[in-house]
């Protein structure tokens, strides 16, 4: 992390965020297929990529020594599972219609992760930081009440996520060699389940060809972004990665109501005006001592 933005640091950011934010539109034309199968094959698919990026910056032989430490395996396959059941989560909710649902998920994240960092590494809130999360806590209670149910696609993409990123700092790989150990481990796995559902019968891969180059793409629309971001991060300042990730779940929200035509009742008109407010709140205490 730098203490300066640069414009090439600003430049991959932004591209990153914005390729998530219109993921669900993939994820959209993918939602007849199983989440399982689509989730092996963006592990299967990235993995090429990941490994052709680590080789071309001459970091892939770094990784070695790491496979021989029970820990850092350990380590990665706690990261690996919690990755992999975010994104199950994440393809469900877009196929099934609760895109919305997703977009409150990722608007919580940052302010789930500061709550972490409270509670499992001792980090001191400054006192907007607590408002901030009162406030979205008091969001997620509306909307359970209004609906009568826990927001569960929305708590689970938060506590996932935060749960990743925690673990992720325990890690010392960088995000490429981290993401690239991740979908190491779960590519036996994928591998495993697309032979037994092909063999089934019940694989989407190798069928009509619009399935199949979906499919294929899977790994190009998961590795991409995350290649931009780890290597956009490196040239911004924290405080400016903070406003940044607001990016996506708006053009989420957006793609929910206009194009994918979700309903925006009048819980929802009450509960994320409370979490952009949060959010802006959040935000400020990153630009303030207090």
């Amino acid at each position: 992390m730098t203490s300066q933005d640069t414009p090439r640091g600003f430049a991959f950011a932004l591209s990153a965020y914005f390729l998530w934010g219109f993921l669900p539109f993939f994820m959209k034309a993918v939602g007849h297929i199983p989440p399982p199968e689509v989730i092996a094959h963006r592990v299967l698919w990235s993995l090429p990529i990941a490994a052709l990026v680590l080789l071309a910056r001459g970091e892939l032989r770094g990784l070695w020594p790491i496979l021989k430490q029970p820990r850092m395996l350990l380590m990665g396959t706690a990261t690996a599972a919690l990755i992999s059941v975010n994104w199950g989560i994440y393809v469900w909710a877009i196929g099934a219609g609760h895109a919305l649902d997703a977009a409150l998920g990722y608007y919580i994240n940052p302010l789930f992760s500061v709550f972490l960092g409270a509670v499992l590494l001792g980090e001191k809130l400054k006192p907007r930081q607590l408002v901030a999360i009162g406030l979205a806590a008091c969001a997620v209670i509306l909307l359970t009440f209004a609906a009568g149910k826990l927001p569960l696609v929305a708590l689970g993409l938060t506590v996932t996520w935060g749960f990743y990123a925690y673990l992720k700092r325990s890690l010392p790989l960088g995000a490429n060699e981290g993401f690239f150990l991740e979908i190491l481990i779960l590519s036996p796995l994928a591998l495993g389940y697309v032979i037994w559902i092909g063999a089934n019968g019940t694989g989407h891969f190798g069928g009509p060809d619009l399935d199949t180059v979906l499919l294929m793409s899977c790994g190009l629309v998961t590795a991409l972004p995350l290649m931009l971001y780890a290597n956009g991060a490196k040239g911004l300042r924290l405080s400016t990665i903070g406003i940044l990730q607001y990016i996506a779940p708006t053009m989420i929200l957006l793609i929910a109501v206009l194009a994918f035509g979700e309903h925006f009742g009048t819980a929802q008109l009450i509960a994320f005006p409370m979490i952009w407010a949060a959010l802006a709140i959040y935000t400020s205490a990153l630009f303030s001592k207090t």
